[in-house]
């Protein structure tokens, strides 16, 4: 049997080299490195698969969230919401620009902020909130969109882990993913669903008046001249990320498959949480994070890596609680949901090529496990 691995990155380039190495020649000839015609293709695209009016290719996914805030131009010391479960990396981005997070819990099923959570730590300091997709499973937008506009809140929508995913709008219409909030942006770091070469980002443009205001008199050059040369995304990633996008559909539907196979084999025990599907939209599995109760994880973790099954603990702190961003206000126990995940959850292998027999050895060595602790 073949080494399992968390995510695959060879067999995918394999089976697109051609149109990659022709996509990655074209680049090389013309010697345009920054600023040629790939990133705009790319938007394009984008644009097209999203049925948004604009996209802004980003340097990185860090770049992508400091423009979506400098277009929102919130005011020093504002609040935006983020959920207490989820990336370190936003909560550092709001600091360095003088934001202060407010920490919201998130639902025990879907691992992402609700309506009625963000509604509990919204205060008249409250300018933006920050709605993620987790693990591929979108948050429910048409309800965060409801709540937003009732308190005429920005509505950010972060989209990275959920690429292709569908989710119903405020009108209770199926939208991709990320074209649903004022803002959204995306992350195409290599371990992202849509793997770049090195880094790469976007931001997307939903909400008409901000879409208005950035493109000025709708030219492209308008918003090369707008963002920093270290915001803009390289012509090889952007060749590359356009090659990709034509096939996420189609990625996404062989991780379908894989984690159907997860679902059946754990159905029959109530040891394992296994990802939720919401009925609101589609998951399109970044990760297969599965949920077992606290005193069950660290030992199945070390189990798997003994038998040389990989496994990841995305996020193994609850951001409230980093030493970090601790705020006086904040304690243990303030959001118990997702002080309870980051003990429990446990995200096993999961991309397209993963082999029948190494699924079974996975389901195996889970079950055995959980079998001894009976």
């Amino acid at each position: 049997m073949e080494d399992i691995r968390m995510t695959a990155t060879k067999a995918p380039y394999a089976k697109l080299k051609q149109e990659l190495d022709d996509a990655f020649s074209a680049v090389m000839e013309s010697m345009n490195l920054e600023e040629g015609p790939q990133a705009q293709r790319f938007a394009a695209s984008l644009e097209t698969y999203l049925q948004v009016p604009l996209v802004v290719p980003c340097a990185s996914g860090t770049e992508a969230l400091r423009f979506a805030l400098s277009v929102l131009q919130l005011p020093a010391g504002a609040e935006v919401v983020v959920p207490a479960f989820g990336d370190a990396s936003v909560v550092e981005v709001l600091l360095q620009l003088g934001l202060k997070p407010a920490f919201a819990d998130v639902d025990a099923a879907t691992f992402t902020l609700t309506a009625s959570s963000v509604e509990s730590v919204l205060s008249p300091h409250t300018a933006a909130i920050f709605a993620s997709h987790l693990f591929g499973q979108p948050a429910p937008m048409h309800e965060l969109v409801q709540l937003a506009q009732q308190h005429k809140k920005w509505l950010i929508e972060d989209a990275t882990q959920a690429l292709g995913a569908a989710c119903e709008g405020p009108d209770d219409v199926l939208v991709k993913a990320g074209a649903i909030g004022h803002i959204g942006l995306m992350s195409f770091f290599p371990t992202k669903p849509i793997l770049s070469s090195g880094e790469g980002g976007a931001v997307i443009m939903h909400d008409k008046e901000l879409t208005a205001k950035l493109q000025g008199r709708n030219d492209r050059q308008h918003l090369v001249e707008f963002t920093d040369s270290r915001q803009r995304l390289g012509a090889l990633d952007a060749a590359m990320l356009d090659v990709k996008l034509k096939y996420v559909d189609a990625f996404n539907e062989g991780k379908e498959k894989v984690a159907r196979y997860y679902d059946a084999a754990f159905a029959d025990t109530e040891l394992v949480q296994t990802p939720y599907r919401a009925s609101y939209g589609s998951h399109v599995f970044h990760q297969y994070t599965i949920k077992v109760t606290l005193d069950i994880r660290d030992g199945l973790q070390e189990y798997l890596s003994n038998n040389f099954i990989p496994s990841a603990v995305y996020y193994p702190e609850p951001l409230h609680l980093l030493a970090n961003f601790a705020h006086p206000s904040c304690k243990a126990g303030d959001f118990p949901v997702s002080e309870e995940l980051c003990k429990g959850v446990l995200s096993l292998p999961m991309h397209t090529e993963l082999k029948q027999e190494q699924l079974e050895y996975i389901c195996h060595h889970v079950l055995v496990y959980l079998t001894q602790l009976a």
